[in-house]
């Protein structure tokens, strides 16, 4: 198994069974927030816009504007599964990550799963203990505690408790980017091109 590294949080949060108690952890040569990103305001202070008609959320895409939501609009799913975010809001020049840390590289995940193992068992190491639909948790065994957040399909939301869907910073074309699936049916990681309209979660590395 890999080398794992945990950091402690600096707050002293109760925090329930499904929510990591540490910040960041590190795996192998990279460390990683051990959450999916929960920001509402760029690096530089501006605000990122809180989208939450299907409408509306298509017209930021059509005109390549950033955009985030809560999974079905509910704020108490962004504590346990972070914000969903298109596309846009990754690439922004003003600095989706907070500082210090990026949004994670196609490559960079492609680095982690080859140091858990490779893409048809990362997942079990990857997984939270806890939360998985048809009790197919992982064993988290890497601290990296990866939750089914599920995503957003422009006219709709799915799969909260069955897949993890995470935007890389990678593009692939003018329309699409890479992004990383984790689901409840195996302990498989894959990556799939996709719309950059969609809303998706976000992981992000340390610099």
């Amino acid at each position: 198994m890999a080398l794992v590294v945990i950091t402690a949080c600096s707050d002293t949060t109760t925090t329930t069974p499904t929510e990591p108690t540490e910040s960041e952890v590190t795996i192998g040569s990279q460390t990683w927030m051990t959450r999916n990103l929960d920001v509402a305001f760029f690096r530089n202070g501006d605000t990122i816009p809180e989208v939450r008609t299907n409408a509306e959320w298509t017209q930021a895409a059509r005109e390549q504007r950033a955009a985030w939501c809560y999974y079905n609009n509910d704020p108490a799913n962004g504590k346990q599964y972070g914000k969903l975010y298109n596309w846009y809001a990754v690439h922004d020049p003003r600095g989706l990550a907070p500082t210090g840390m990026r949004v994670a590289t196609l490559n960079d995940w492609q680095l982690l799963v080859q140091e858990l193992g490779g893409g048809q068992k990362a997942g079990l190491y990857l997984k939270a203990s806890v939360g998985w639909a048809n009790v197919s948790n992982g064993n988290n065994s890497s601290g990296f505690w990866a939750v089914p957040g599920g995503a957003r399909d422009n006219d709709n939301f799915g799969l909260l408790g069955t897949f993890a869907s995470i935007w890389t910073s990678t593009d692939d074309d003018s329309l699409h980017a890479w992004h990383v699936i984790l689901s409840s049916s195996g302990k498989d990681v894959l990556t799939y091109s996709q719309e950059k309209s969609r809303g998706r979660s976000v992981r992000c590395i340390k610099e």
